[in-house]
């Protein structure tokens, strides 16, 4: 079963940390391309929260701990390698996740979008970690820092975790890249407590909604 507040939460969350490389991205191409993975799952968290509630009060009017996001969409972007290798680890999980519940009409969307999601990381993935030795110390930088978020994202699937296992680790040794080992995992988003990244990034997402609550546009 798909967890319409959970995941529409992870989609609203990764939305808008895709959004904020606008204008930022290395190059137009990939502002573009941001902005379009972005848009992807903008139009996933509405359709998930409207099942959930009313779309508008639960994007703008919940405070951090009324969120049920996984903690791994809320990490801070970083650098390009960081947001590649968080796509990575998610947009495997989600499209593993659709896939999983064809019967969904958000999933059987979402499962194809899902799918240029992965192959996107996927090619950034190879390029970054075979490319200079620069991108592949940045590419193994963030591979350490993310992966201790990935646990909590089989808490309520864990028969996701071999197929998204199988994809991720075929595509970091496709990139010369290898799983970090060991260590602990971090937990909390899906019982609404999270960091303080989570924090920072509504503050910015429901400014205007709460400057002007009640405007119809």
């Amino acid at each position: 079963m798909i967890g319409a507040l959970e995941i529409g939460d992870d989609c609203l969350v990764l939305s808008q940390r895709l959004a904020e490389w606008v204008t930022r991205a290395p190059t137009l191409e990939e502002d573009i391309a941001l902005a379009n993975l972005s848009l992807d799952l903008l139009g996933q968290a509405r359709s998930l929260l409207s099942r959930a509630g009313d779309e508008d009060e639960l994007a703008y009017l919940r405070d951090p701990a009324g969120f049920r996001n996984c903690l791994l969409v809320e990490q801070p972007n970083g650098d390009f390698a960081h947001t590649v290798v968080r796509h990575l680890l998610y947009a495997t999980f989600l499209h593993a996740l659709y896939a999983d519940h064809p019967e969904d009409d958000v999933a059987a969307k979402g499962v194809k979008e899902l799918a240029y999601h992965r192959d996107y990381a996927r090619l950034w993935s190879v390029r970054l970690g075979r490319g200079t030795e620069e991108s592949r110390r940045r590419m193994t930088a963030a591979l350490e820092s993310l992966w201790p978020y990935t646990g909590e994202l089989f808490d309520d699937h864990p028969a996701l975790r071999a197929p998204w296992a199988a994809y991720v680790h075929g595509v970091l040794d496709d990139s010369g890249l290898s799983a970090p080992e060991g260590g602990p995992q971090r937990r909390g988003g899906r019982r609404g407590e999270h960091e303080a990244h989570l924090t920072e990034l509504l503050d910015e997402l429901q400014a205007l909604h709460r400057e002007h609550a009640g405007a119809t546009w």
